[in-house]
């Protein structure tokens, strides 16, 4: 029988860190489950699950990531007739930002703990943000 005791992550000794990801000519599903396994903690190896161990993540050029799909969002206003639909190819042009929100919220947990993660997630449509005080480390991991 060894001595070692497993090591368990506590939030209060976590380190606030801030990752910039640049999203201009990448895949919409490749980078939203990059996105989402840095927001739940799996690449780092203190990993506890229900730990917040997530850097703070700001996501530039939104509008130029590569989806190719043809995919329709609907949505219901609640009033008789009123089924809306939009392409996802028109979305990127007018929310991209939104896009990719979505995408990286649907991989999270449905619960408080993923709604709490995706606070951590800051998406912008350009190459300007408005977090340079926090001197986010770019990663590229393509």
């Amino acid at each position: 029988m060894s001595n070692f005791k497993t090591y368990h992550a506590k939030s209060q000794d976590v380190e606030t860190k801030w990752v910039l990801v640049n999203a201009s000519d990448q895949a919409l599903g490749r980078l939203a489950t990059k996105i989402a396994s840095k927001l739940l903690g799996k690449d780092n190896p203190r990993y506890t699950p229900g730990v917040d161990l997530a850097p703070y993540i700001v996501v530039i050029n939104a509008k130029d990531v590569n989806c190719n799909s043809s995919k329709d969002f609907f949505w219901h206003t609640g009033y008789p007739g009123g089924l809306k639909k939009e392409s996802m190819q028109h979305r990127l042009e007018v929310k991209p930002d939104e896009v990719i929100l979505k995408a990286v919220q649907r991989m999270l947990p449905r619960n408080r703990y993923g709604r709490h993660l995706l606070t951590k997630l800051r998406v912008f449509s350009g190459s300007e943000h408005t977090h340079q005080a926090q001197n986010p480390v770019e990663i590229n991991d393509n």
